[in-house]
């Protein structure tokens, strides 16, 4: 039997592993898979389209769907997701709340990414600071110099401006040129060990399931994409990419939750599976239109707010048409 031979682009998390050893497979396929970081992932995913399946940004992909300028199409496997109030960094010797923000300068690496959008989010809904009271200063968070991957039209009222030559945002923040700082990752250099910078949440724990309990928001980071021409060539191909990812996600949730010989190189593994099925619920990382609504919609909706998308997108258009079904065997 000839099987569809597939370049695949994901990060080295758990819930991928057994599909990159090969304990699970993608029915009828035979794919080659490259364990990369998002960043270069993302980059050449939206530059050159040089991977069949590839793990996309949210928010990027978004941006171009909403053109319908994309050369992939997403199915809901959410690679990752993370509550985002970790991501907020201030000047802790100028800012003691959320509401200190307006007005102020944060640092962020690109405008765009998925992770400044959320934060966005619960700047705005939260605390009142909208995307047009600060101004935000893009730049490379550990090397100068980070532009947009893609070419945005922000609203007039978005103020943005770059790092000046030669400066990182961690330098800035670390100097106090800047007032906050807000990157899927955290700043480096001096700015880690800078006593004046900190989470701009003291308990960003505490906060987030706060956050969880009022919304029901699990923000999501990254969907997998497939590139359009082979999802209309082999119609079967989005579903069975759907299949194989969630069984991959079971298999490391079945391992986690073995703790006879932890699987994982962290202490209170039990207590920290047992609280978040407390917080999230059974499915804590569901896959899936159905139980991720709430949080797709709310996305797609600061999403346009924020001047990224060019229109809103309804959830029902988001994914693959096949893809919104689920079955049980």
């Amino acid at each position: 039997m000839n099987r569809l031979r597939l370049s695949v682009a994901m990060g080295d998390y758990d819930r991928n592993r057994a599909l990159f050893d090969g304990r699970t497979q993608i029915d009828g396929c035979d794919p080659v898979y490259m364990l990369l970081s998002p960043e270069e992932m993302f980059f050449r995913a939206m530059r050159s389209q040089d991977f069949d399946i590839t793990e996309l940004s949210f928010s990027s992909y978004l941006v171009k769907h909403s053109r319908g300028d994309c050369p992939y199409i997403a199915v809901p496997v959410f690679l990752s997701r993370a509550f985002r109030h970790t991501s907020i960094y201030v000047r802790k010797d100028r800012i003691q709340r959320p509401e200190d923000l307006a007005g102020k300068r944060i640092g962020i690496p690109e405008y765009q990414l998925t992770a400044i959008v959320w934060a966005r989010s619960i700047l705005q809904d939260d605390h009142g600071i909208a995307p047009e009271d600060v101004t935000w200063v893009r730049g490379g968070i550990d090397t100068p110099g980070r532009p947009e991957k893609i070419k945005l039209q922000l609203p007039p009222g978005v103020k943005i401006e770059d790092a000046p030559e030669g400066k990182t945002i961690s330098d800035l923040l670390n100097e106090g040129e800047i007032d906050g700082f807000i990157a899927p990752r955290p700043p480096s250099g001096a700015a880690l060990h800078n006593p004046n910078v900190g989470w701009l949440f003291e308990d960003p724990t505490t906060v987030a399931k706060d956050y969880y309990k009022r919304t029901g928001i699990f923000p999501i980071m990254h969907v997998v994409g497939i590139r359009k021409e082979l999802a209309e060539q082999h119609r079967w191909l989005p579903g069975a990419v759907v299949k194989a990812f969630g069984e991959s996600k079971t298999r490391a949730l079945e391992l986690l939750a073995d703790t006879s010989a932890t699987k994982v190189t962290l202490p209170f593994v039990e207590e920290q599976l047992k609280a978040a099925r407390e917080t999230l619920g059974a499915d804590f990382w569901s896959y899936g239109v159905g139980p991720n609504r709430r949080t797709l919609e709310a996305f797609s909706r600061h999403h346009f707010g924020q001047g990224l998308s060019s229109r809103q997108v309804p959830v029902d258009e988001m994914f693959h048409p096949s893809t919104y079904e689920s079955y049980s065997i």
